[in-house]
């Protein structure tokens, strides 16, 4: 029996989703709630594999297993997860067809800037902070300019192994909710660092630093140097994930 699970997590006390020999990951952690609940080695897949401090309130993954109620891998699990901040939220049988990474269609994250002079304590691990002015009507109008399908080459890291930087961004749109401003990107997959390097360029852009001219030669050249900086993990979650199949 396959089973689709939906996770949160704050990432910040992990080394990222996948599993390492001598660092804590996600992945690490829930395999060995799963092991404990089950009383059997469970290698689970990932729709994505968010970095070091990078949170999400809809990761989903898949296992197969037999024997237990779908309610055990809800309640069982997370009684096992404890203390760390990772939560099953939901599970669900699906067809032997059914990949968490391979069959997504689209998958959305949020990054959230913190807009005042001072930081936040209690909201630290889940916002960059930034002090300046902004002008957010200009990077609205940028973040505009990144949807459809592009070169993403000047918007990776150099530690990317995507084989082709051509992606199609379906969604990149800015609001400001109360002192933050939250960025939406939606896409069947991403670059690696891409979000955080998009919000870099239109940091950039909102502080003047950069114009809509850069930022049209970055996706026409591919030059990294023309795109802005890589933005710290805290404020990017990793939203959902969106299948055609259940």
């Amino acid at each position: 029996m396959r089973i689709k699970l939906v996770l949160e997590y704050d990432g910040s006390p992990f080394a990222g989703w996948q599993s390492q020999n001598h660092a804590v990951t996600v992945q690490g952690v829930v395999q060995d709630a799963l092991k404990k609940l089950t009383g059997q080695t469970k290698t689970v897949h990932a729709a994505g594999r968010t970095d070091a401090g990078v949170h999400a309130s809809g990761q989903v993954i898949h296992l197969d297993h037999e024997g237990l109620p779908l309610r055990a891998f809800v309640h069982g699990v997370n009684a096992h997860l404890r203390p760390w901040p990772v939560a099953v939220l939901s599970a669900d049988t699906v067809p032997e067809t059914f990949h968490a990474r391979f069959s997504a269609v689209q998958r959305r994250y949020r990054y959230r800037i913190l807009r005042r002079q001072t930081p936040s304590p209690l909201r630290s691990h889940q916002v960059d902070h930034y002090a300046g002015p902004l002008d957010v009507v200009m990077m609205q109008g940028a973040a505009k300019m990144l949807v459809g399908t592009r070169d993403f080459s000047a918007f990776r890291c150099a530690a990317c192994q995507a084989p082709s930087a051509i992606k199609t961004l379906d969604e990149a749109r800015i609001e400001v909710v109360e002192d933050e401003l939250h960025m939406y990107f939606a896409a069947k997959s991403f670059l690696h660092n891409q979000v955080r390097i998009m919000v870099g360029t239109l940091l950039d852009i909102g502080r003047g630093e950069k114009t809509l001219e850069d930022l049209h030669r970055a996706l026409m050249t591919g030059d990294r140097r023309l795109a802005g900086a890589t933005r710290p993990p805290q404020g990017l979650t990793l939203m959902g994930v969106v299948y055609d199949t259940p």
